[in-house]
């Protein structure tokens, strides 16, 4: 049986590092699962289990996994899985950290997935800039052949399964699901309209599953322990553990895995060390660049990091990438540097994205430079509020988060003086 201490499901290697060599993880116990699964279990079963367990999506969105395994067309073949490994987003590190030190543990959460919704093929796309990772993993994948873990007529079954991995191009776009896709596919990474959805229309136009690397490196441990030992972790509507990327300014920043409910407060000040020379703490992102700015008062350090307690914030979970902000840092700096990003990362399919993008970096700079005046501010919000709700994909709303939320919530950050002087050389030397 699989060894758990603490809260650690995810990042057992910290508590066993053996766990990163095929011999460590089977001599804990892995792959007894993946056997029992494909000789004992129906696919039906599998799904039920990972539903009962109230797993969420960790990319982001938080959506209950079961449910989407459940959503996949039965009557269009074949079936695909494919992993979202393209961790592109600023300020979040964990599925980098799973992949290099508990692979076995997050490729048989791969199988698993694959067997439950009776596909015979999966795919692992990960960011351009993995490739050394790609490379270990495809190492890892070749063990598991020459173990016929994969392969044709696994454990006398008529069950097959091969993995592959695909590198993308370093293009944030390709985190958007169906961006991945379409690059998994040869094309141009953009977005493709929805409805259709991939689990009925995915890769190669067939029923896919898609899916973050935490989100699947959950699935061994609730298949062998079961849905309520999962629900001993976390709250009733957000189980288990996530893992929280701590980064910004932080004493200790790092990954750290603990149960969904664990409050701000905890986090950035018991496990992170408070914030550094007796600063206070200003704001906290909860997404990383693709957040609303959360004012870290009383309030916000004391609630529940969890799918249904940080909207009362105004704020929402995402992928857990933390950053913390001080009170040394300009805000009119903070939005420069992410509308700077996601103008860079807009795939200009659609306008709205593409126009809106490249004017809110027009704006950004003129404050940035001491060039602008408080109307610009205002025109500034009124870009950004355009843009909400009518792009093609999430970019363009992620790229409008940190400009309203900062302008609303810290006004006082974008006053503009008359006749002031360039702040760009100082946040400069205070932030390059």
């Amino acid at each position: 049986m699989s060894t758990v201490k603490g809260s650690h499901i995810l990042l057992r290697h910290r508590d066993n590092p053996a766990l990163s060599t095929f011999e460590g993880y089977i001599k804990d116990g892995g792959f007894k699962t993946w056997k029992q699964v494909v000789t004992r279990m129906t696919p039906e079963a599998v799904v039920n289990e990972v539903f009962d367990s109230g797993l969420r999506g960790r990319g982001g969105a938080g959506f209950p996994t079961g449910l989407k395994w459940r959503f996949i067309d039965k009557n269009n073949w074949p079936h695909y899985v494919v992993v979202n490994a393209d961790e592109s987003e600023p300020g979040t590190f964990k599925d980098r950290e799973i992949m290099e030190s508990n692979p076995w543990q997050f490729l048989e959460g791969v199988m698993l997935t694959a067997y439950a919704v009776n596909a015979n093929v999966a795919y692992i796309y990960l960011r351009g800039e993995f490739w050394m990772l790609a490379a270990e993993l495809d190492k890892q994948i070749a063990r598991l052949r020459k173990e016929k873990l994969l392969g044709m007529k696994l454990f006398g079954t008529d069950y097959e399964l091969e993995l592959h991995t695909h590198l993308g191009a370093g293009a944030y776009i390709c985190g958007e699901e169906t961006a991945l896709l379409e690059s998994l596919e040869g094309k141009l990474g953009q977005p493709r309209l929805r409805p259709p959805f991939p689990p009925s229309f995915g890769l190669y136009g067939k029923p896919t599953i898609v899916n973050n690397v935490e989100t699947l490196a959950n699935v061994p441990l609730i298949i062998e322990k079961g849905a309520k030992w999962y629900r001993k972790f976390g709250t009733e509507k957000s189980p288990g553990t996530k893992i929280f990327s701590l980064s910004g300014r932080v004493a200790k920043p790092g990954n750290y895995e603990l149960p969904l409910g664990t409050t701000y407060g905890d986090l950035i000040m018991t496990h992170g060390g408070g914030i550094p020379e007796g600063r206070k703490i200003k704001a906290i992102m909860s997404a990383g660049a693709s957040s609303t700015l959360i004012v870290a008062d009383d309030k916000a350090l004391a609630t529940p990091m969890d799918y249904e307690s940080v909207p009362a914030l105004g704020a929402q979970l995402g992928s857990a990438s933390i950053i913390v902000i001080d009170e040394t840092v300009d805000l009119k700096w903070l939005v420069d540097k992410t509308v700077h990003f996601f103008n860079h990362e807009s795939c200009g399919k659609c306008t709205p994205c593409r126009e809106g993008t490249y004017w809110m970096n027009n704006i950004t700079q003129r404050i940035l430079h001491g060039e602008a005046e408080q109307k610009d501010v205002d025109l500034l919000k009124d870009v950004a509020m355009n843009m909400k709700g009518k792009c093609l994909c999430a970019l363009g709303e992620f790229a409008t988060e940190a400009v309203v939320s900062s302008i609303e919530r810290f006004p006082k950050d974008f006053k503009i003086k008359a006749g002031a002087k360039t702040i760009a050389g100082e946040l400069k030397v205070m932030h390059d």
